[in-house]
């Protein structure tokens, strides 16, 4: 059942890279065709038309920068639920050995294992969080407590 659970994710994720890529390639086709009518849009004489239209493109560009900061969720989810695959299938071999489901080593290892995948720093604290036997629901709040202190950057590199 672990197993099947991983393989879900994993082929949805799959699904949803379809979509993404589409967006992608569609965003960088707007964003060329934007500055190409911006390019042409300066070549004319000034005038009032001709400012509204450019100021139209800044602001379209603006808020296609913006789609694309946003995209970055859907990367942090991505990554994750990656994560989530991986650690089903540990989990689903751990079990499935009597000798090493019984082996508080081999457990060790495991988490060692889980949280040396991790990039994102909140995911981290989570982990950390769950091993050192505090709920799930403070475990979530510690994550959130990080990611509000790096709301002034908006970006969590991973």
């Amino acid at each position: 059942m672990l197993i099947l659970s991983a393989i879900q994710v994993e082929d949805m994720l799959n699904e949803a890279d379809l979509s993404v890529n589409t967006l992608t390639e569609s965003f960088t086709s707007i964003v060329e065709h934007m500055q190409a009518i911006n390019d042409h849009l300066l070549a004319l004489d000034s005038c009032e038309i001709r400012d509204e239209a450019l100021t139209c493109c800044s602001e379209t560009t603006d808020k296609i920068q913006s789609s694309i900061i946003a995209f970055q969720f859907y990367d942090r989810m991505q990554q994750c639920l990656q994560h989530v695959t991986s650690n089903l299938k540990g989990l689903s071999e751990l079990v499935e050995d009597p000798d090493r489901l019984y082996n508080p080593t081999e457990w060790r290892q495991f988490q060692h294992q889980i949280r040396s995948r991790y990039t994102m720093e909140s995911e981290k604290l989570m982990f950390d969080a769950i091993v050192e036997g505090k709920s799930v629901g403070e475990a979530l709040a510690i994550k959130n407590t990080h990611q509000e202190e790096d709301q002034s950057d908006n970006i969590e590199l991973f």
